[in-house]
């Protein structure tokens, strides 16, 4: 009984997790114990799913983007300093389209970006709860 519950719980914990819940989370991670520094906005696209995928892992975006077809998606590429490293990314802002206002957003926009302490590659400029876009 102990060896098939152990081998449930290994199978549970290895299966692939649903992107946009791992975004997600990241997110609201970042909220919590993000610190914030001043970015500027480079570009704002809209592209298909396929594209926003392959432009995040280029760009090195840490968002896990959704690859569903035609859908579109909205990318926000950005770029930030700290400790004199520039950092160049960009986030998925699909469903924040309204909150991002993206009709307004124009390239070298100043922008606040929540970034991650321990790991500075980890930011972003929307969530849930947070906003950096002026």
């Amino acid at each position: 009984m102990l060896l098939v519950a152990a081998a449930a719980l290994w199978w549970w914990r290895r299966r692939p997790r649903d992107p946009e819940e791992m975004e997600r989370r990241r997110r609201e991670y970042l909220s919590r114990v993000g610190r914030i520094v001043e970015g500027e906005i480079l570009e704002i696209r809209e592209t298909s799913g396929a594209a926003a995928a392959r432009t995040g892992r280029a760009a090195g975006a840490h968002d896990a983007l959704a690859s569903n077809g035609n859908s579109k998606r909205s990318l926000v590429c950005y770029t930030y300093a700290i400790s004199g490293v520039t950092y160049e990314t960009a986030q998925d802002v699909t469903g924040f389209e309204e909150r991002a206002c993206l009709d307004r957003l124009i390239t070298g926009q100043p922008a606040s970006v929540k970034y991650d302490p321990q790991s500075p590659g980890n930011s972003m400029l929307i969530a849930e709860d947070w906003s950096g876009l002026h």
